[in-house]
């Protein structure tokens, strides 16, 4: 009886104790979305759970007593907070978790054409996201921000006008196809001038993939695709403005309101950019920094629908005044009467872009929605005096439907039309006699079927099929294998094909700019080519925090590769070839967060480009493939003193040694020497540095920022036979531009202001 009673009265203790205990209830969410599966546990004890699908967690039966609440998951910061917890207490903790720089639980697009996320992706897309670049490099376009990419380079195509593309993996700019919400309208001409115009402000990410695409892109997409994703108009602030100077005397800013009318959510904004200051370090005569009035007016707007369809349509006017030479042609704005002068030498680009483009998802039951864009392009440019004038109109509709089948296929297919007019005034779209712009309509059809073989094991299989009316039927498949063997470790297998129509201005930016005629033999075929790349990918937690390791090897093959020959004298001839390129590497990439505020990026990238054709004799001639780097690497550091508001990051972009082309200057008679200037650049590396501090309760940010801390500047001018004492500088019959393979402008102090004003909550 004793016996019993003493168990009794122990269980008693027990329940009563238990109740006396205290317990934390809350949620786990991003924004307004719940966080499934995080961590929720208290430092130094085993009291814990994880939140359930709606991110909810309880932790019961915890003693009185000061703690540390600590929420952990893969994607996320970590949070940590002191709680004191009384007898009895059930204390409700809600956390708002912030995005890692991980970027795991990011979602993308590009690689499937519908919404998924990275982790899940079995095409391996990597992500820049529009806040990554405001911390890092505040950058004023496009081409600025791609630097932040491991193997993602600009290059700089003409040293006077300094215009540039985006070469993927040491493969000419041409060959990146650069899309805006999904929609190929930055092909051919505009991928030379358009890209600059691009504001940052409409950036809310760009996504990268490497390696062939032209199974879901088309034409293009050979090296590579950007796609960029616009920001949605209903997540925007009533008003938001970014104005920045740099000591080179340049001005860059935007300013953008989101008005809401009726159940359209808009953005409309303006862009500028004015650059007018001749400098020449280099003392070669022409100016260092190109002169700049560009002006660009955007809108998106976006319709809520009772079904949650999406229908969005946007829009951007450009214009931009592009101009540099000898000084005589860029002071007080001389250029605009000595336009195709032919004493003074100087290149003034004029350049007009319209551009319309959204999606439009059906209200049916199946998932149906169309992707569009219409585009148009003028360019009215001289080059000393020659005038190049030029005009392109691109229309784009991509119909496509998904469908889930039993859970594990999920088919995705379309139909895709494409109609494309060019024409300038050179031998490209004709001769002498008659003019020949070319203008052709694309349709093509693609299928791909994502395979959920096992929970470990995801496929996915896709073919295209175009047509061209010079070229005929154009079939590009694909093959994506991805393979978990656990949680954090994913591992990828790609094959992908790619096609690319040829262009000569964009192929060659030297037929217009050097004192070369253009000579075509025959109608030039596509290029083709093929690519294998195998991705390993693994999640830690280590040092206090989380990061990712990364690791790609590539292999693409290019056949009829047309390589432009520069062997006859004053010609540039094009021609088919049996020729072939090769690319080759191995990318590695540590993304790391500690748990204190320091995350830092470090990239990699060990390339090998060379390009091969047969000679007159049957043999084959290698050479690598110029401005091409043998490796390259990012470095991106970010720290955050949060009791003092003050953000700071730290960039590294090193660039190793590349071939460039052979170039000879002149001696005082104007004769080319008998050497010419070194034929492999020296590596060099540019440094920057920002600091951005936020003012509290008002919205306000001010950074500043140093580009080009150590003020590297090429040894040589990117310019050669600019002084033959037998002609006017720049109309030397030697005279070429091309030598351009690092940057030319020095040190520079960036002072920029940020301010926002947010848009109430709508209470509905």
């Amino acid at each position: 009886m004793k016996k019993l009673l003493y168990t009794v009265t122990l269980g008693l203790s027990v329940v009563l104790a238990s109740a006396q205990n205290a317990s934390i209830v809350g949620k786990v969410i991003d924004g307004e979305e719940p966080i499934s599966f995080a961590n929720v546990g208290l430092t130094g004890t085993d009291y814990g759970t994880a939140t359930d699908v709606g991110g909810n967690y309880v932790i019961e039966n915890i003693p009185a007593g000061d703690y540390q609440l600590v929420v952990s998951v893969i994607g996320y910061k970590k949070f940590a907070k002191k709680v004191s917890l009384t007898n009895g207490q059930k204390l409700q903790f809600n956390v708002e978790l912030e995005e890692s720089s991980l970027e795991l639980n990011q979602v993308v697009v590009t690689g499937t054409m519908k919404e998924v996320y990275i982790s899940n992706s079995p095409v391996k897309v990597e992500v820049i996201s529009s806040k990554y670049l405001e911390n890092t490099v505040s950058p004023t376009n496009l081409v600025e921000s791609i630097s932040l990419v491991n193997g993602v380079q600009e290059v700089v195509a003409c040293g006077v006008c300094y215009t540039n593309n985006i070469s993927i993996n040491g493969l000419p700019g041409p060959y990146t196809s650069v899309l805006v919400d999904g929609a190929p309208i930055y092909g051919n001409l505009a991928s030379v001038y358009g890209l600059n115009g691009i504001p940052a402000v409409i950036i809310d990410r760009f996504e990268v993939i490497k390696g062939p695409n032209s199974t879901l892109y088309g034409s293009e997409a050979v090296a590579g695709v950007i796609n960029i994703i616009t920001k949605r108009p209903e997540t925007q602030p009533l008003l938001a403005f970014d104005i920045r100077a740099t000591t080179h005397l340049e001005s860059f800013g935007n300013i953008a309101i989101a008005p809401k009318i009726g159940k359209w959510n808009g953005i409309v904004g303006v862009d500028y950019a004015y650059m007018n200051n001749f400098e020449d370090q280099n003392k070669d005569g022409f100016g260092d920094i190109i002169g700049m009035d560009r002006v660009s007016a955007f809108t998106k707007w976006s319709l809520k629908r009772k079904n949650d369809k999406r229908f969005t349509i946007s829009g951007k006017v450009y214009y931009e005044d592009r101009r540099n030479g000898v000084e005589a042609y860029f002071k007080d704005r001389a250029y605009q009467q000595l336009r195709g002068n032919d004493s003074i030498y100087g290149e003034s680009i004029y350049t007009k872009r319209a551009e319309l483009f959204g999606t439009y998802q059906f209200p049916t039951s199946e998932n149906l929605r169309l992707d569009y864009s219409l585009s148009t392009h003028f360019q009215d440019s001289y080059y000393g005096d020659a005038h190049y004038l030029a005009e392109q109109h691109i229309a784009f509709g991509n119909l496509i439907w998904n469908k889930v089948i039993k859970d594990d296929h999920d088919i995705t297919g379309g139909l895709t039309s494409r109609y494309q007019y060019y024409d300038d005034n050179t031998q490209a779209t004709g001769d002498s006699l008659s003019n020949k712009p070319n203008g052709q309509f694309i349709p093509g059809v693609f299928v791909q079927d994502e395979w959920t073989i096992s929970p470990k094991v995801t496929s996915l299989v896709g073919a295209r099929l175009d047509y061209y009316d010079a070229h005929g039927l154009i079939f590009t498949p694909r093959f994506n294998l991805k393979y978990k063997p656990g949680m954090w470790t994913t591992i990828r297998g790609n094959f992908g094909t790619g096609f690319r129509v040829v262009n000569l201005f964009t192929e060659d930016h030297a037929f217009v700019t050097g004192n070369r005629s253009v000579e075509i033999t025959e109608d030039l075929l596509p290029e083709r080519s093929y690519n294998g790349a195998i991705n390993f990918n693994h999640v830690y937690n280590l040092l206090g925090g989380q990061g990712t390791f990364d690791i790609d090897v590539f292999y693409t093959y290019f056949t009829n590769k047309i390589i432009p020959d520069y062997e006859l004298p004053g010609k540039i001839v094009y021609e088919n070839t049996n020729g072939h390129a090769i690319s080759e590497g191995v990318a590695l990439n540590v993304n790391h967060s500690f748990g204190f505020p320091l995350s830092f990026n470090l990239g990699v990238n060990f390339l090998r480009t060379q390009q091969v054709e047969t000679n007159e004799e049957g043999e084959k001639e290698v050479s690598p493939i110029e401005y091409s780097p043998d490796w390259s690497g990012i470095l991106s550091a970010n720290y955050d003193f949060k009791k003092l508001n003050l953000g700071f990051a730290y960039t590294v972009n090193a660039t190793g040694s590349m071939q460039l082309p052979e170039v000879f200057d002149l001696d005082e008679n104007g004769e080319p020497l008998s050497a010419s200037r070194p034929v492999r650049s020296v590596p060099f590396a540019i440094h920057n540095c920002q600091v951005t501090k936020s003012f509290k309760n008002s919205n306000l940010k001010v950074y500043v920022g140093l580009q080009n801390m150590f003020n590297h500047i090429q040894g040589f001018s990117p310019l050669s036979g600019f002084n033959d004492p037998n002609a006017f500088a720049g109309f030397s019959d030697f005279f070429d531009t091309a030598y351009a393979y690092s940057p030319m402008m020095g040190r520079e102090l960036v002072l920029g202001v940020r301010w926002k004003l947010d848009r109430k909550k709508d209470k509905n």
